[in-house]
């Protein structure tokens, strides 16, 4: 997007500044669904990749708006990275993981396990688990599986599941949360 004020500085500068220098209050757990309701002025998602070593630091959504090129950068940065294959992140599962980071109040980012699963990556990964779902919502770009390691994965479910907005799934032996924005449901694996 190259989009120009009459000062000359692009959109993306500007939004870049403005996210630097933005202060929100972190939501409580009774009002995480407000915050998913437009209660936030800007939604920002902080990751990173141990398999590819991306990192993204980005926000996605400014006064009830989302950043185009910002979802762009964050579907790209969740395909499955065994293949580099990619499809649209539900907005939905971003807002969600955004609500839950920002209730735990943290300063690391979560690291990604799995986004966007192409169907082969699923098939192979059911072949070697049983607790891989068939029908995983992570084939449809609406489900990640998250860690953070200053959190148990109780606290972060815990976060997750105050949002009401999805599925969570505790693997505390495998030390991740799963987030979704399917039925609200919850699970331990």
């Amino acid at each position: 997007m190259t989009d120009t004020t009459n000062t000359g500085f692009s959109r993306r500068f500007l939004l870049g500044a403005f996210a630097a220098t933005a202060m929100t209050a972190a939501p409580t757990f009774s009002n995480a669904a407000g915050f998913l309701r437009g209660g936030g002025d800007i939604r920002r998602i902080r990751m990173y990749s141990g398999r590819t070593g991306e990192r993204i630091d980005m926000v996605y959504w400014i006064e009830g708006e989302y950043i185009k090129d910002a979802v762009e950068e964050i579907t790209h940065f969740m395909r499955d990275w065994r293949n580099d294959k990619a499809k649209s992140i539900d907005l939905r599962t971003i807002d969600i993981m955004a609500a839950s980071h920002n209730l735990l109040d943290a300063s690391e980012p979560y690291m990604l396990l799995s986004g966007y699963r192409s169907p082969e990556t699923n098939n192979m990964l059911r072949r070697r688990s049983s607790g891989v779902a068939k029908n995983s919502l992570h084939l449809r770009g609406q489900a990640a599986d998250l860690r953070l390691n200053s959190r148990s994965v109780h606290q972060i479910a815990k976060a997750a599941m105050s949002c009401r907005a999805g599925g969570v799934g505790r693997y505390s032996r495998s030390n991740f949360v799963h987030m979704d924005c399917g039925n609200v449901r919850s699970w331990s694996g």
